[in-house]
């Protein structure tokens, strides 16, 4: 197996190495994003796929399966793919993701839609570079966050039938910190894999970096998005 040479007397070396990976992941990320809002709009645009989500709700359930089913999927086989498999399957869910986030075109104005994008992005690049940069061990922050994490979507299947409105306010807030919270994680544990890596895995990880970091931005995103978001129905 080619490993990348040893730069432990190197640090200048081993901080480029580290560079070249975070800037692949992070493109990656980008171009996740782009092809789910370039899904969404399309799917804003044509009548047809409008009408088949309005008359089959199920479909919905259907999209929540499958992505359910790719991040798994990923997160337990990605040593048994190739990379390119991998990056496909990143790419087909970035796709049905925008299937499923299209609705909120309909539910909030646009404004308070691009209003909230830009309070996510600012809010996610300041936790991603303090993850980057900071010199804390922020591992026990990881175990506390997938903890809370878990509790997090407990409360959001139980509200799915509460429908309590207060529970809501208090479960988005709650979002909000977790995710701030795993961006820095996220991105400091990419880092540090990064800085380890064999060669032939790298492409594997800024996939998987990718993930991560899209599912951080887009679940802050939403979470966000129940505060600044202005109903089209006001």
């Amino acid at each position: 197996m080619n490993h990348y040479p040893n730069y432990s007397g190197n640090d200048q070396a081993l901080d480029i190495r580290v560079s070249a990976v975070m800037k692949r992941v992070y493109f990656k990320m980008f171009l996740g994003m782009l092809v789910t809002a370039l899904t969404a709009f399309w799917c804003v645009e044509t009548p047809a796929v409008i009408q088949f989500f309005a008359t089959n709700r199920w479909a919905m359930w259907v999209l929540v399966i499958l992505e359910l089913g790719i991040v798994f999927g990923l997160s337990g086989a990605v040593n048994k793919m190739s990379s390119a498999t991998c990056t496909l399957l990143f790419y087909i869910f970035a796709i049905v993701n925008g299937l499923m986030l299209f609705p909120i075109f309909y539910a909030y104005t646009h404004v308070s839609i691009a209003k909230t994008f830009f309070i996510t992005a600012g809010t996610f690049g300041a936790m991603s570079i303090y993850g980057y940069f900071t010199t804390q061990d922020l591992t026990k922050w990881g175990t506390f966050l997938v903890m809370a994490l878990i509790g997090l979507f407990v409360c959001l299947i139980i509200n799915i039938f509460w429908a309590n409105s207060t529970f809501e306010w208090i479960i988005s807030g709650i979002g909000v910190l977790i995710f701030i919270g795993l961006t820095a994680w996220d991105t400091q544990k990419i880092k540090q894999m990064a800085a380890m890596a064999p060669y032939d895995s790298i492409g594997k990880l800024a996939t998987m970096g990718a993930l991560s970091l899209y599912l951080d931005f887009i679940n802050l995103f939403l979470f966000l998005l129940r505060f600044f978001g202005a109903s089209n129905n006001d």
